[in-house]
């Protein structure tokens, strides 16, 4: 993994997400650019390679987000479990990645909302509308992003290829 191009990934895309995702967002529906990338580490990585970008992606959601913690533990969680899945079950195609954000995100959204709650703090009086809806929009989006991260990572998309 190139790490330094990781973390100027993950810089640019935590700079998209606070500031200019409001421009493509759907009313209250925003498109989640660090679950996306979650999703892909998971899919791209070794498993140890993905644990640490899960984990850092999560704390890069932390960042922005309204709580500092809920994030890094349910990003590390759900992409150190897919990072495992994918050993068993190939998630290349683009109406798997889809499926697969879309689920990733409202597991990763609904845990970190339970861990927010047990903090102290309110809960968003449409927050389920919110979730899948961010979830769904990241799904139609994402995989279509993968390609452009494979690229600026200098990752093979197709380990199977014939010479």
């Amino acid at each position: 993994m190139r790490w330094f191009r990781f973390g100027i990934l993950v810089l640019v895309a935590i700079l998209i997400q606070a500031s200019l995702i409001d421009v493509i967002a759907l009313t209250t529906i925003k498109l989640d650019l660090l679950l996306i990338l979650l999703v892909f580490f998971s899919i791209y990585c070794e498993i140890k390679e993905a644990m640490i970008a899960s984990f850092c992606i999560g704390f890069a959601a932390d960042l922005i987000g309204p709580v500092m913690g809920p994030q890094i533990i349910s990003f590390t969680i759900f992409g150190t479990l897919l990072a495992y899945l994918h050993r068993i079950i190939s998630i290349r195609r683009m109406p798997y990645q889809s499926l697969v954000i879309a689920l990733v995100g409202v597991l990763a959204g609904t845990m970190a909302l339970v861990l927010t709650v047990l903090k102290g703090e309110p809960m968003l009086p449409n927050f389920y509308t919110i979730l899948i809806g961010t979830s769904l929009y990241s799904a139609i989006v994402g995989p279509f992003l993968f390609l452009p991260s494979a690229w600026w990572m200098r990752i093979k998309t197709h380990r199977f290829s014939q010479h």
